[in-house]
């Protein structure tokens, strides 16, 4: 996210560095409609925001930073301990609030202090390596505003930045109202020269409401998607012969910036306070993209990918569990994915009968799944309507479909 940094923790001394803005053309590309989430496989960090308004973060999860980040980036904010500029509302969200103010004489990098906010991030209390990284948040608006949810190495106290390697799940800049980046930093591209994209809306801007930013990152892969629907992949492929750096343990931050070198300073044009408002944030190493977990139904044969292949229009069909890659299926979201792609109802028909294959993720709603896990049914969110077996047919090869739930038999499916 920024140019180097030192790091200052609550409770903690860690030195640490930082990474550098993304300066990457947008790419044009319209976002799907937001869907309820589908439950993820395995939970390993669910933060939920939940508590009484004004009540702080909790801290067995969170550590709060404090000062003026060393004048790096010459961002213009004081970051504070405590709830004044990162509290929960009461209604399981919290606010990061950007202020223009100085309560306490604070001193920054280019003297008295214009502007206070919050920074927070799980060092040393919660780390994971591959997963589905996921938030739903609402971001502020107004020129020189930097708000990101993003990821260091945890080896960063040894290595140094840009060794540990750093993943922006999500920054948006002020003058950029409806564009959002993901980015990697590493050795050998870091700073502006970050591997990224960015994605942009339609219409309208981020901060007019709630969006989901996520990546999903397995080794020598990661994936960024918008409200569902995935719009970049890296490899080490993408950065030559440079060190890839995110096979390992990675931790979360949060924060607000205010000003800076990439977004600029406020201006006339800027209204304080801001907010940075957080739903949730989640991660389950079960979304990886590379792991996943066996489902299994009639005659307790699996869901399995035709022929084991990741081309569009593969039949997705039952057949006798074999532990293979064609039968680890995962969410990220709502999409249930296999080999990389999602599963999906063709020609995105809502009729009872219609087929369902492996093809790319588009974020449409005829890849929008959720799983009841009390009554074991998988549910396509645009049609509403069950994952079948054909014909009630065990044979193997016996191409699966979506039906009007009905309870029986070859509607019934679980995860293991």
């Amino acid at each position: 996210m920024r140019a180097p940094w030192r790091l200052r923790l609550i409770g903690a001394a860690a030195a640490a560095l930082c990474a550098g803005a993304t300066l990457v053309p947008a790419g044009a590309a319209g976002a799907s409609p937001a869907v309820p989430a589908a439950p993820t496989l395995a939970a390993d960090f669910t933060e939920d925001f939940d508590g009484p308004a004004g009540s702080g973060v909790d801290t067995s999860r969170w550590s709060q930073e404090t000062g003026d980040n060393n004048g790096n980036n010459h961002e213009r904010q004081y970051y504070t301990p405590g709830t004044n500029n990162a509290a929960l509302d009461g209604n399981g969200h919290l606010v990061i609030t950007a202020r223009k103010e100085n309560p306490s004489g604070y001193q920054c990098w280019y003297g008295t202090c214009q502007y206070t906010s919050a920074r927070m991030n799980t060092s040393g209390k919660f780390s994971a390596q591959y997963g589905h990284v996921e938030t739903r948040m609402k971001i502020p608006r107004g020129q020189g505003m930097w708000p990101a949810f993003w990821m260091l190495g945890t080896d960063i106290g040894s290595v140094g930045w840009p060794g540990s390697g750093e993943i922006d799940v999500m920054e948006n800049i002020g003058r950029e109202p409806g564009t959002v980046h993901g980015t990697l930093h590493g050795p050998g591209y870091s700073g502006a020269g970050g591997i990224g994209a960015g994605y942009s809306l339609s219409s309208g801007a981020f901060a007019d409401a709630f969006h989901t930013f996520a990546v999903d990152w397995a080794p020598d892969k990661v994936s960024w998607s918008v409200d569902g629907h995935v719009y970049q992949t890296r490899t080490p492929a993408d950065i030559g012969s440079n060190q890839w750096a995110f096979n390992k343990p990675f931790f979360l931050i949060l924060n607000l910036a205010v000003g800076g070198d990439w977004p600029g300073d406020p201006d006339a044009s800027t209204s304080f306070p801001q907010q940075l408002v957080v739903d949730y944030v989640h991660v389950s190493t079960g979304n990886t993209g590379s792991t996943g977990q066996a489902i299994k139904g009639l005659a307790g044969k699996c869901v399995d990918v035709q022929g084991a292949s990741a081309a569009n229009g593969t039949p997705v069909q039952l057949y006798d569990c074999n532990g293979t890659a064609a039968q680890q299926w995962s969410f990220s979201g709502s999409q249930l994915r296999a080999l990389g792609k999602c599963l999906d109802v063709t020609g995105a028909s809502t009729a009872s009968g219609a087929k369902l294959q492996l093809w790319d993720c588009t974020g449409g709603g005829n890849q929008q799944w959720t799983y009841n896990a009390a009554t074991h049914d998988l549910v396509n969110l645009a049609a509403n309507k069950c994952m079948d077996v054909t014909d009630n047919n065990t044979a193997n090869g016996t191409q699966l479909q979506t039906w009007e739930c009905s309870g029986n038999a070859n509607q019934k499916w679980t995860m293991s």
